[in-house]
């Protein structure tokens, strides 16, 4: 949903000049299913029609105000492409209430310990490490847990945790070959985990991290949820 109320958001701004208009931000509340946008027009006629000729979604309201009361009632906090987003307390990172979860585990990592030493264990690990930090920072993940051979990471779009999965499994693949093959699990599951802190918990890990535990040589696994956000998206099939 946040990816959606982000492009409805763009394509307001692409056609509002036509009608004088200008719609400044969103604010977006997941748990009543409601989105409030403050918009500057010179009547609630262009305003409304700047959403019917952008998407078709029109409001189901549209109420005259003061902008310097808007935020003490709805709350402030950064805009980002247009929408307010509130800060988790203790971080300057922010996710949408829906997020994908990934989980990535090394397999086999203590028997590759066990049988080439701890100083080839140890490089098996940074090289895991690297492969997956790389792949969140190309895909906007954000990283909240980290084990040694585990790596729980945040997105607020499925498509670009499929993505973040595939481009992992691509990277280890290129290792096949070497003298330190990485083969990694992943699994995938889309909900509302509970934020607590900097970490996350709830059924949505819990899913990811089940996921992740199938018997597989290394693949990527993602649940129902999870392929539904990304249906049509062209996603990875192997994910």
């Amino acid at each position: 949903m946040p990816d959606e109320i982000m492009k409805a958001h763009e394509m307001d701004v692409a056609t509002q000049q036509k009608y004088g208009v200008e719609y400044h931000k969103y604010f977006y509340y997941h748990e009543e299913g409601k989105i409030f946008c403050l918009v500057e027009a010179p009547s609630a006629e262009a305003a409304e029609q700047v959403h019917r000729e952008a998407h078709g979604l029109v409001a189901d309201k549209i109420i005259e105000v003061q902008p310097e009361l808007v935020d003490a009632f709805l709350g402030g906090g950064r805009v980002i492409n247009g929408a307010v987003r509130l800060p988790e307390p203790g971080s300057d990172k922010t996710d949408p209430a829906v997020r994908t979860v990934i989980l990535t585990d090394i397999v086999d990592s203590t028997a590759t310990t066990q049988r080439f030493g701890d100083v080839k264990g140890m490089e098996l690990f940074h090289l895991h490490d690297r492969v997956v930090r790389a792949a969140l920072a190309a895909n906007n993940g954000r990283e909240v847990k980290y084990t040694g051979d585990v790596i729980i990471a945040s997105f607020g779009s499925a498509h670009a945790a499929i993505r973040c999965a595939a481009r992992i499994q691509h990277q280890c693949a290129q290792t096949r070959e070497t003298d330190l093959p990485v083969r990694v699990r992943i699994g995938a599951a889309a909900g509302e985990p509970i934020d607590h802190g900097n970490d996350i918990f709830g059924a949505t890990v819990q899913l990811a991290a089940r996921l992740c535990a199938q018997p597989c040589r290394s693949r990527s696994s993602c649940g129902m949820s999870s392929r539904s956000f990304v249906s049509g998206k062209g996603s990875p099939s192997s994910c």
